[in-house]
């Protein structure tokens, strides 16, 4: 058996619903593929897929998520042209914007692994030797998700979000990985519940402007390398 196939979606800018509907139809493909397999005993297995894009400014609210997190009330999220979702991920409040990577892997765990947070690990692992490559050591912090520079120091401060769902072992939503982000937008939310450590990106760590173009093939590299598959171009 060989490596796992994986399909990269570029999708560019794209308004968040859009993205959840475009990741839910994916998921659901690959969950529907799985019944039938089961009901028949055999077929081709669940497409893998990697979907990039950005998203126009907008919070979003895990399941497990306190609303009261976001410190804005509607009109002052309109003024912000910012809007809110509350979603079907893993975690608390976490806000995406124009120059923050997205990624949603929705994988058929069934063809890598059988392990949820071993997933959550290779995710941050593969941001971790992304950032190395930039001249940034990333690191875990203790008990939390997440990719944070200087972890457990005054100075912590968290550079990649995480948040999941998994059904049937078909994964979907991922990371928000700061790259050239308008920062001052955390300051309306406590950032994953967390309200005593900081946020940064990349362009703040390096002081310079990073471009998305520059950071994409690095991660793809890495994120390939970790879950050890080939990735090949989405066509429609």
């Amino acid at each position: 058996m060989g490596k796992p196939q994986v399909y990269c979606h570029y999708l560019n800018s794209i308004d968040y619903q859009k993205a959840w509907d475009y990741q839910e139809k994916l998921f659901n493909q690959s969950i529907q593929r799985k019944i039938e397999i089961r009901n028949n005993g055999d077929g081709p297995a669940p497409q893998n897929h990697l979907v990039f894009c950005e998203h126009p400014h907008v919070y979003t609210l895990g399941k497990s998520g306190d609303r009261s997190h976001l410190l804005i009330n509607e009109k002052e999220l309109i003024e912000k042209e910012a809007t809110f979702y509350k979603t079907n991920r893993g975690g608390d409040i976490t806000y995406h914007g124009p120059g923050q990577l997205v990624v949603y892997p929705i994988f058929d765990l069934e063809q890598f692994f059988t392990d949820i947070h071993k997933y959550m690990r290779f995710l941050e692992e593969s941001v971790i030797k992304t950032l190395a490559d930039f001249g940034i050591k990333g690191e875990r912090s203790d008990g939390l998700t997440g990719v944070w520079i200087e972890p457990n120091t005054p100075h912590a401060r968290k550079i990649c979000a995480m948040g999941v769902k998994s059904s049937r072992w078909v994964t979907m939503h991922g990371i928000g990985f700061n790259i050239n982000t308008d920062l001052t937008y955390f300051n309306n939310i406590v950032p994953c519940g967390i309200s005593d450590k900081s946020v940064t990106s990349l362009s703040k760590e390096l002081q310079r402007d990073v471009d998305m173009n520059e950071v994409m093939p690095v991660f793809l590299k890495h994120i390939s390398s970790e879950f050890d598959f080939l990735p090949k171009d989405y066509v429609l």
